[in-house]
């Protein structure tokens, strides 16, 4: 995939966006991705004609984001721990374990319980008083979808708005157009009961008279539309912005041009803009644009998520071809009570084939590829989380952020490798984090069918944070009778 690709088709999607008038006073109906839906519920795709590994499963970061947020209606339960890295340690650190401590308005307040939520998020918990602290203070956040994050900076902006003042006064960007109406979205729902805090969308498609400012004091929108009603179209007065949102940082620097546009935006704010950026990773690319847009920040990570693997046993499986792999996995079942099963593999053909084997051996399968539309994955997911299958089938566009609490076996059906064929560490630790969640004991096979998949499985094994990964038989009965999940 070349590295403009998501962005030239967002580009392209938003530029054919029939032109839309937005009633700000009114509800934004939920925006679930394309509208144009392939293949049926359980994704039964006709299999690829060739081996392309799907590297990118899901297309990119920003469909993958779109897809977690679409499924998740309530917050997850994240075990990893937060870390706080204050910009003044001589300043004490304040978190709160409820609402009622951040002395919000009656009617924000009214608005944050009634969207479902009883007491802060870890994330939350930390971030909050950060966000809302006089004077100002910059942050930067680690947060991955389903911990509260949207919320957490939707609450500031809502806080933030001097409703007497009938300019812009937050701007918060995102990476893809349906990203921002979900943020929307959320912004509309909290702040239901403050009907004098109005909300516009940066975004094409929404028709803006030239040179007349916004009265809306909450802008949601991508990087291009923004910039241009901050500069060419004069929507929006720059110095006036007390609050700049960054939401998926790490999605934005994807390409070249979504990094550039939102640098252009910072550098028209003022000095005393205060600055709130998030991303899922922290990768070094990350961590340069951060520290670009944001200075003298307050951070707060997350600890890294390896630090849980504890309650996951790891196993690698001796096999010689697809079908030897295949008979491994039935032996599997044959031996062990599995809840539900996740099963990798490296293309979209090899996974194609394996469900269709699968489903005849009686199994209920999903099948979940790149090639699908937002909208037709996250229903297969929700599907999955809900019981209806008990096996997915996937490529990496799972390998991240979705949290099933009764997946008991992960299966690598291919190991993951990365565009050089070597072991890619983090999808493997993605991949079989899927399992083992909230404390819950899980099971990682990974089958093996040549030297080079032996190297891989011992590369992953001597990265430093990994456990041991043990050789298993799975003809042995009396070695599988000794396992259990």
């Amino acid at each position: 995939m070349s590295k403009d690709s998501w962005a030239v088709a967002v580009d392209v999607q938003e530029a054919t966006t029939p032109s839309i008038q937005l009633d700000f006073s009114k509800k934004v109906t939920r925006v679930c991705g394309p509208r144009n839906i392939r293949g049926d519920i359980n994704g039964n795709i006709v299999p690829e004609k060739n081996e392309t590994p799907d590297f990118r499963a899901g297309g990119d970061l920003a469909e993958q984001s779109l897809v977690n947020k679409l499924i998740r209606r309530a917050l997850v339960r994240n075990r990893n721990e937060v870390e706080v890295l204050q910009r003044d340690p001589r300043s004490p650190l304040y978190s709160v374990k409820s609402f009622e401590e951040l002395r919000l308005t009656p009617e924000l307040l009214r608005g944050v319980y009634n969207m479902g939520f009883n007491r802060p998020s870890r994330i939350q918990e930390n971030a909050l008083p950060m966000m809302l602290a006089q004077p100002p203070q910059n942050l930067i956040a680690q947060s991955q979808s389903g911990t509260g994050k949207t919320a957490a900076f939707s609450l500031a902006m809502l806080s933030h708005v001097n409703t007497e003042n009938k300019w812009t006064q937050c701007l918060c960007i995102s990476p893809t157009y349906e990203l921002a109406l979900q943020i929307g979205q959320v912004i509309e729902q909290m702040g239901t009961f403050c009907p004098d805090v109005k909300l516009a969308y940066g975004i094409r498609g929404n028709r803006m008279n030239r040179g007349i400012k916004l009265q809306e004091q909450i802008v949601i929108g991508t990087p291009g539309t923004v910039l241009d009603w901050c500069t060419k179209y004069k929507l929006i007065d720059p110095n006036k912005i007390t609050m700049f949102v960054l939401d998926e940082a790490d999605v934005m620097i994807a390409t070249q041009g979504h990094r550039d546009q939102s640098i252009r935006i910072h550098r028209q704010l003022t000095k005393d803009c205060q600055m709130l950026l998030f991303s899922a990773t922290f990768e070094e690319s990350v961590w340069r644009f951060a520290e670009q847009v944001v200075p003298d920040p307050n951070i707060i990570k997350l600890k890294r998520e390896e630090e849980t693997l504890d309650t996951i046993k790891q196993f690698y499986v001796i096999c010689n071809e697809k079908e030897d792999k295949f008979a491994s996995l039935c032996n599997l079942y044959g031996s062990l009570t599995i809840a539900q099963a996740m099963i990798f593999c490296h293309t979209r053909k090899m996974a194609s084939w394996l469900a269709s084997k699968l489903i005849t051996e009686g199994h209920q399968v999903a099948l979940l590829s790149g090639e699908m539309e937002v909208a037709q994955r996250a229903a297969v997911i929700e599907r999955f989380k809900n019981g209806k299958e008990k096996v997915l089938v996937t490529t990496n566009v799972c390998s991240r952020g979705i949290d099933v609490e009764q997946v008991s076996l992960v299966v690598n059906f291919d190991l993951p490798v990365n565009m050089e064929g070597m072991a890619d560490n983090e999808t493997y630790l993605h991949r079989i984090g899927r399992t083992g969640r909230f404390g819950r004991r899980g099971f990682a096979v990974n089958m093996v069918d040549s030297d080079c998949s032996m190297d891989i499985v011992k590369a992953i094994e001597h990265h430093s944070v990994y456990r041991k990964i043990s050789k298993l038989d799975t003809s042995n009965l009396e070695e599988m009778e000794k396992l259990s999940i």
